[in-house]
């Protein structure tokens, strides 16, 4: 990796950033609510805008990359960033904050649908090199951001959101200079494609698995630190501990367990032990040392199913790659973006026991609905085995995607994996 061109790090650079967008707001929570007199379910909507109004504009991600080109469509994602996490930092209302995340939202969902395609097509040493170097920014952006939110939080809640724009724009300085031009496709993508690519069985009951699965993992985000009653300094400390497992096991553990035991079991045991987890979370809520445990413990198999998920979700889908990206992108963050706030009705109502057990019963029921696709992943597992690469298409599909020849993504498959992919 250290062979990469300049503009694939600088790419990398901007995920890590982006990513750390996801829990730089956590160690800040209580703060926000305690000086901008909110109620935990009003801060809630922190996540709620941010994330459903990135899942709603991933259906539009591919129709403007295809026309604009895809360094355009990063510089515009960055770009907006920049100027709704600044104009965040402005506020002086928890209103205001919710609405500026929702335009951060929105570049958010611009970048993610983007950088990836864009090292795969930049990164020189071939398809697992860069994933491994995208993985490794995924998990270095979760991990470093509750911790810099807890450090600038310390001073003023403030702090991160500053501290994001300047990055960003660190970060878009980094693209526009480094990032050679990218030519657009040779055909625009339509608007409906991300939405008709659900009408696939194998890629809608991979992304209502991510969906129920993030119904829990947002709750646990958007909710746990309360109950610690930590200052933004701990809380930062105790969501980096669990950022570092994610990050690990993201890149690390997740291949092993694949290897060993087949990508649909080793789903099933991470989904299992995360839905134990919330499950004591829920029932221990008040026990600070229980919960911090079972927080910073459940950073294991956070990072084994974003791994296993989103490969999985490449594997099956019978639509090229930014397409069902798109479309699994719309899906799951919605619903990372309703649990926050179906939380906060639910700790309103109740107590703040009932989100943790409700988000137990989700991740439960994302089990039940993977096993109606376990043939599937069976197979995937089977036509990886033998063609002796993780995914061997991609190159043909990134050709594609950046202007290169029609029908090389067919080409590039294992004929059992190509067949059904046309299915």
């Amino acid at each position: 990796m250290s062979e990469q061109p300049r503009a694939v790090y600088a790419v990398a650079f901007a995920c890590v950033v982006s990513f750390m967008g996801i829990g730089l707001v956590d160690p800040i929570l209580p703060a926000l609510s305690a000086q901008l007199d909110a109620t935990p379910s009003q801060v809630s909507l922190l996540f709620t805008s941010y994330l459903v109004v990135t899942a709603i504009a991933m259906l539009g991600t591919n129709w403007v990359s295809s026309r604009i080109g895809a360094k355009r469509t990063l510089i515009t994602g960055l770009g907006i960033i920049v100027v709704f996490a600044a104009l965040a930092g402005l506020s002086g209302s928890i209103n205001g904050i919710v609405g500026f995340r929702a335009g951060w939202g929105l570049g958010n969902a611009l970048f993610i649908a983007t950088s990836l395609s864009v090292i795969v097509a930049s990164a020189s040493g071939g398809f697992a090199g860069a994933i491994v170097l995208y993985e490794a920014a995924l998990g270095l952006g979760i991990a470093a951001g509750p911790l810099i939110g807890g450090l600038l939080g310390d001073i003023s809640w403030r702090g991160p959101f500053f501290g994001v724009a300047v990055l960003m724009a660190i970060a878009l300085l980094a693209t526009v200079v480094l990032l050679d031009a990218t030519p657009k496709p040779a055909e625009p993508t339509p608007l409906s494609a991300p939405l008709k690519a659900l009408r696939h069985r194998s890629l809608l009951t991979m992304s209502v698995t991510a969906l129920l699965y993030n119904w829990g993992f947002f709750t646990m985000l958007g909710y746990a630190p309360y109950p610690m009653e930590l200052s933004a300094i701990q809380l930062g400390f105790v969501f980096f501990g669990w950022g570092l497992l994610v990050a690990f096991f993201s890149v690390v553990g997740a291949p092993r367990l694949q290897a060993a035991f087949g990508t649909a079991r080793s789903l099933y045991g991470a989904l299992a032990v995360f839905a134990v987890l919330l499950a004591l979370i829920g029932v221990f809520t008040e026990v600070r040392w229980a919960l911090i445990t079972c927080v910073i413990a459940s950073g294991v198999v956070v990072g084994i199913n974003n791994t296993l998920t989103t490969q999985a979700v490449m594997l099956v889908s019978p639509v090229p790659r930014p397409v069902a990206s798109s479309a699994y992108g719309f899906v799951r963050f919605l619903g990372g973006g309703l649990a926050p706030y179906v939380a906060g009705q639910l700790a309103d109502a109740f107590d703040l026991h009932v989100p943790f057990l409700v988000g137990a019963g989700a991740v439960l029921l994302g089990i039940a609905v993977l096993s109606t696709g376990h043939r599937m992943l069976t197979a995937a597992d089977a036509d990886m085995a033998a063609s002796g690469e993780p995914d061997t298409d991609v190159a043909g599909e990134v050709a594609d995607e950046f202007g290169g020849a029609p029908g090389a993504i067919d080409q590039d498959l294992e004929p059992g994996l190509a067949a059904r992919r046309r299915s």
